[in-house]
């Protein structure tokens, strides 16, 4: 049945992400470091923003996600930058012949505020995506002192992608 209607040539992927922070730790978001007293726990660099695009990325093509892709049981990983992940399932995508059509990302922390480090987010990210800061959105919630989040003991991203088959 499958044979019988032609490849989508639009898809859109989800991605979730989320890490304890810790005291010792830097925080890095959207391959940024941001100033702040705790980091992101994790084994590689715990970029929950870079992480949640790399997984609606895979999940838009089924792929699989990041840890098939890039498993915390792998050594060569450890504290690896987050960007390069990125960069890695970019080859994926294309491989495929996909092109991003544009990303939205919502970043759940207490604490720090971001927003003032949100273009140069955005600049990094489209830089090794290879497209354009302008489709390329980056937001910024609290849960209002609710959860583990509002206890400022962890920290959430979740990201949408649109691919369309590449001409």
């Amino acid at each position: 049945m499958a044979d019988q209607f032609p490849r989508m040539s639009y898809r859109i992927g989800l991605g979730t992400d989320f890490h304890q922070l810790v005291v010792g730790r830097k925080l890095w978001l959207g391959g940024i470091e941001i100033p702040h007293n705790k980091g992101a726990m994790g084994h590689s660099d715990a970029d929950v923003l870079m992480h949640a695009i790399c997984d609606a990325l895979l999940g838009a093509l089924s792929l699989g996600d990041i840890g098939i892709h890039f498993p915390d049981s792998d050594n060569d990983l450890k504290d690896i930058d987050s960007k390069i992940l990125l960069g890695k399932t970019f080859d994926l995508i294309r491989q495929k012949e996909f092109r991003i059509v544009n990303i939205d990302v919502v970043v759940c922390l207490e604490k720090p505020k971001i927003m003032t480090f949100v273009p140069d987010m955005r600049s990094v990210i489209a830089g090794i995506l290879q497209m354009d800061t302008e489709d390329v959105s980056i937001k910024a919630t609290t849960t209002e002192k609710l959860g583990f989040i509002g206890r400022e003991e962890g920290i959430m991203a979740q990201a949408v992608v649109l691919l369309r088959k590449a001409d």
